[in-house]
């Protein structure tokens, strides 16, 4: 599982045209958006791994955490992370999972992120999303498991 995770003061998701999720942290504070790629070996373990990572990751103020400092988390699904771009002009997206298979895992992500105690915001699955932030650094990390 890859998620590219961003610093922000501030995100939303809309899908045709409704917001559908948003996170506003208090004035200023910092919360994460989080796009998640699947490839086909991921599995639930991965997941939870993944999730544990993002929420403990020290990259908000002081050199704390998401856990630290209960900042919010949006999530959306992102097959893109998972192209390949090595040969010619077209990327390839053979290594990101189906959907019978990658929905089932954005949402074990999800539901290990609250288990954890995170508050989290989601986009649509599958669907053409339109994400608003504003990067606070910027600060983006790509978090592979």
């Amino acid at each position: 599982m890859r998620a590219l995770v961003q610093r922000v003061t501030s995100a939303s998701v809309r899908v045709d045209g409704d917001e559908v999720g948003r996170i506003t942290p208090p004035a200023g504070g910092h919360g994460l958006l989080v796009l998640v790629g699947v490839t086909h070996t991921d599995d639930a373990a991965k997941a939870a791994v993944l999730a544990k990572k993002v929420w403990t990751i020290r990259i908000l103020e002081n050199e704390q955490s998401a856990a630290d400092l209960d900042a919010p988390v949006l999530v959306a699904s992102q097959f893109t992370l998972m192209a390949d771009t090595r040969r010619g002009r077209r990327p390839s997206w053979s290594a990101a999972a189906p959907r019978p298979v990658a929905e089932p895992l954005v949402d074990e992500f999800t539901g290990a992120l609250r288990e954890l105690g995170a508050t989290v915001e989601t986009g649509v699955f599958g669907e053409h999303m339109e994400i608003s932030l504003v990067n606070d650094g910027p600060v983006t990390l790509l978090i592979d498991v």
